[in-house]
């Protein structure tokens, strides 16, 4: 099936704001309850010796990311970077449930209310999300950002 230019961009534009009101709710989250988050970070069987820096690096990235998915010409760079970080947090998501002893938890606002195992197909959901909107992003959008970038 063949989507016209401005059925694709709705799509596009769709994902895009899914993903920057997903980004900046977490990083907001985090950040409005940053000892909470640190805390359980430090509990992550993988992330314990790590916690200090990825407590601020998680949420600024978010941030970052979210802010490149609201300007059209750095949203083919955010959306690749959004598909990076979501599939960082599922690779994360999979491992502790599948190799790890405890179960931390470090979400926080709505996304604490999943299991662990809702999170993984809601962040494997997102990440196909991210690969739609990559596929029908125009081709002139693209090479205008690279000329651009």
């Amino acid at each position: 099936m063949k989507l016209n230019n401005r059925t694709q961009n709705s799509i596009v534009n769709i994902i895009c704001s899914l993903y920057a009101l997903l980004f900046t709710y977490a990083a907001t989250s985090k950040l409005l309850d940053f000892n909470t988050f640190r805390i359980q970070l430090g509990q992550s069987p993988l992330l314990s010796a790590f916690t200090d820096w990825i407590s601020i690096i998680i949420p600024v990235t978010e941030i970052i990311i979210a802010m490149m998915l609201l300007l059209p010409r750095l949203r083919f760079t955010g959306l690749f970077a959004a598909y990076s970080l979501m599939a960082m947090f599922t690779a994360y998501i999979y491992i502790i449930l599948n190799y790890s002893s405890f179960i931390p938890c470090s979400c926080g606002g709505i996304l604490q209310k999943m299991t662990w195992n809702q999170h993984l197909i809601f962040n494997i959901g997102f990440i196909f999300l991210a690969v739609i909107a990559v596929l029908l992003m125009p081709m002139k959008s693209i090479s205008n950002q690279r000329k651009r970038v």
